[in-house]
């Protein structure tokens, strides 16, 4: 858990960590924060350090100055990331960290990446470490924290914002990245393909650096990639467009891999399923948005082939709410796992959709009279409630009558399937009217 326990690079590292910042002057974009002459590094420069709280979108330097503070600061430096901290874990850091500074007078500061996703009550337990100053809190988050951080932590904290990199610093960091390994923009790809990279970057420097790196990477192989350099559009395209460099929430990847894990269920295969399960919530889904959309799921593909199916789901909604990653995962499983193994129908969900088809087609047609309310003396008076007849007065609390409009009293909606417990509802229905 120490933070960046080795920062040597090695030929084996990302072109992201290699080329990390390693002095102010380094950091690109974010001039206003790293100025000699600002407050917070003037407080740094006499080791001073308040808890910290860093919102910005991915790749503009949050991590890296942390592993900077790590380096300039004589301090106790632990890394924790939201997904992977329960409350319990908090608790033991924060004890250890109030005996550090008890015994060896050393503050700790730990560095959660993905504030965010802590819940509340994860939060109430880190609050009063930061309180009696055991902790030194540096949390970096890509969410408004206003939205997603208790009120009494973030008053506690000094926000630093960080703004994504525009075009003219992702250019900046290309250039300087090339130079490190002695090549030129020139000599690896036309200005239109620099374009294209810098367009595909987003502002954001770790996906630059990813997209340089396997750029780099075939150029300097046996071959040369089988390519002429430096590289035209085309061949960039051929060749970088289509890979996938992590799981982008908001890209393919979240909707690729959300897709596959709804097909998994629907088609009743656990194993796929809690597989891509795991790797939404190891890519840093929103735990939130995936019971969500197993609460759909429950309805649309198990319906009342098994009505505990909505139940669970449910109850999975809420203990994911309450509890938090990491161990909101667990609820997941087995909420993925259970949907998986339930019996399927979908004739809930195509009832719905026969029935909105029908309102859009025919419109608003009258309700009969007989089933409209007659709790007013002019109601009455206009025949509403007449010949209504009480379903429980029946031998079966069943009475044979018209509910639908006059216009489509003979149609169909719902023909419930003869799987799991539907099988039990179709026979009630046809029990009822024989």
């Amino acid at each position: 858990m120490d933070l960046f326990s080795s920062t040597t690079p090695t030929i084996h590292q990302p072109l992201a960590n290699i080329l990390r910042p390693k002095q102010v002057s380094d950091f690109v974009g974010q001039e206003k924060i790293f100025n000699k002459n600002s407050p917070l590094m003037k407080m740094i420069e006499r080791g001073v350090l308040p808890n910290l709280i860093i919102w910005g979108p991915p790749g503009t330097g949050k991590t890296s100055f942390a592993l900077y503070l790590s380096q300039k600061l004589d301090f106790k430096f632990i890394l924790a990331n939201a997904i992977d901290t329960g409350a319990k874990k908090i608790r033991e850091l924060g004890n250890e960290a109030h005996n550090d500074k008890v015994i060896h007078g050393k503050p700790t500061v730990l560095f959660i990446d993905e504030i965010h996703r802590l819940n509340k009550s994860q939060q109430d337990v880190l609050l009063p470490f930061t309180e009696k100053g055991d902790l030194i809190l540096i949390g970096a988050t890509t969410e408004n924290p206003s939205y997603e951080l208790n009120g009494a932590l973030l008053s506690r904290s000094k926000l630093l914002v960080f703004n994504r990199l525009s075009e003219v610093d992702l250019s900046k960091l290309l250039t300087s990245c090339l130079q490190n390994f002695d090549l030129t923009e020139e000599i690896l790809f036309s200005d239109d393909v620099k374009n294209e990279i810098l367009d595909e970057a987003n502002g954001d420097a770790r996906k630059l650096y990813n997209i340089l790196d396997q750029v780099i990477d075939l150029y300097n192989s046996d071959d040369k990639g089988g390519q002429s350099w430096p590289l035209e559009v085309d061949a960039y395209l051929e060749f970088f467009k289509s890979t996938s460099f992590y799981y982008d929430k908001k890209g393919c990847s979240h909707y690729n891999t959300i897709s596959a894990f709804i097909k998994s269920i629907r088609g009743s295969d656990p194993d796929a399923a809690v597989y891509y399960l795991a790797r939404m919530i190891k890519g840093g889904e929103d735990p939130v948005f995936i019971a969500r959309r197993l609460v759909i799921l429950a309805s649309e593909d198990v319906g009342n082939a098994d009505p505990r199916a909505l139940q669970l789901a449910m109850a999975g909604l809420e203990a994911v709410k309450v509890i938090g990653l990491p161990e909101a995962g667990i609820n997941l499983a087995q909420v993925t796992t259970y949907l998986s193994s339930a019996p399927k129908s979908n004739r809930s969900y195509m009832a719905y959709k026969k029935a909105l088809s029908e309102v859009e087609s025919s419109g608003n047609l009258a309700v009969p009279n007989s089933l409209k309310s007659s709790r007013t003396k002019m109601a009455k008076n206009l025949g509403f409630g007449k010949d209504y007849k009480y379903s429980h007065d029946g031998e079966k609390s069943w009475v044979k009558q018209d509910f639908l409009p006059e216009q489509i009293k003979d149609k169909k909606f719902y023909e419930p399937s003869e799987r799991g417990f539907e099988k039990n509802i179709s026979a009630y229905l046809k029990w009822l009217k024989s």
